[in-house]
């Protein structure tokens, strides 16, 4: 994997894949499949690994973390940047920061809580655990005013945020306050639309964020890839009409549950067999499962 410091030219470079975590029947982490997925996205063009919501990180094992950070760190190429995360719990999150100061990453991800929490005392923890780590933390923007756009400022200003990525769900994309806000207090070469494809082309033309992350784009990196690039460009017609394409698993995704639909997607596409969720996601159904393959085959 890539060891260098953080850069924002990175963000700009791939689009920034959010893969599942393969395990086997006994909930191991399978690296012989993770590294099946790993090699399909670099050979597609991915080149930014971002471990998070659909890796269920939410729920790994600390006893876990730190093979899944060497599988991690073992199985990418050398200009593959990865992004792990932690949390959600804060003590949980000192506790892997011990562990993570052991590799070499770039930067990790603070997943969200709703539970417990209040806003300063989300940004102290942020603040607390980036020091801790001894390195500014990726900020994840989920859930709508979660934190107020002055506190963002002040993080920014201590040098604890990496970047944000940004990923509350609007009805409609180009309507959002928050965003509009969260752009006139940090740089926007360093956010990232977090909700893959279809907010994407808004975002980046009408935002101006840097780039996107994608689920979906572990079907299909070569196709994201060329989307992200189209928007580059300029060139919003192609960049659309790869949107249209990535719909209907995204609807999927919409209607059934993201985490798991992804899941079963990947394995559905014959790139890896993820294997079994963790618990606290329950399973799909047999009708569910042979949908989802039946659209991800079409994607490959």
């Amino acid at each position: 994997m890539q060891t260098a410091p953080f850069s924002p030219a990175q963000l700009r470079e791939s689009v920034i894949a959010v893969p599942p975590l393969a395990r086997d029947d006994s909930l191991k982490i399978d690296r012989a499949e993770n590294a099946k997925l790993i090699k399909h996205l670099e050979a597609g063009g991915i080149r930014s690994l971002l471990y998070g919501g659909n890796a269920v990180f939410y729920h790994v094992r600390l006893a876990e973390y730190e093979s899944l950070l060497q599988m991690l760190a073992d199985e990418t190429a050398d200009d593959t940047v990865v992004v792990p995360s932690l949390g959600p719990a804060y003590g949980f999150a000192m506790d892997q920061v011990e562990v993570l100061r052991q590799f070499d990453f770039p930067t990790a991800m603070l997943l969200p809580a709703r539970d417990i929490v209040d806003q300063a005392g989300i940004a102290s923890a942020v603040r607390r655990i980036a020091e801790s780590y001894g390195k500014p933390l990726v900020l994840y923007l989920k859930f709508d005013r979660w934190l107020d756009v002055d506190l963002i400022r002040k993080l920014e200003s201590d040098g604890v945020i990496s970047w944000v990525k940004y990923a509350v769900v609007r009805q409609d994309p180009a309507q959002d306050d928050y965003l509009n806000e969260l752009l006139d207090t940090f740089p926007a070469e360093r956010i990232i639309s977090g909700i893959g494809e279809q907010p994407a082309i808004v975002h980046v033309r009408d935002f101006g964020v840097a780039g996107f992350t994608s689920g979906c784009v572990c079907v299909a990196p070569a196709k994201s890839m060329e989307m992200m690039r189209a928007i580059q460009s300029g060139d919003f017609e192609t960049a659309e009409s790869i949107r249209k394409w990535f719909e209907p698993l995204e609807d999927l995704r919409n209607e059934i549950n993201p985490i798991r639909v992804l899941h079963h997607a990947v394995t559905g596409a014959g790139i890896c067999n993820t294997g079994p969720l963790l618990p606290m996601l329950s399973e799909l159904s047999a009708d569910q499962i042979a949908k989802i393959a039946r659209v991800a085959k079409q994607m490959v």
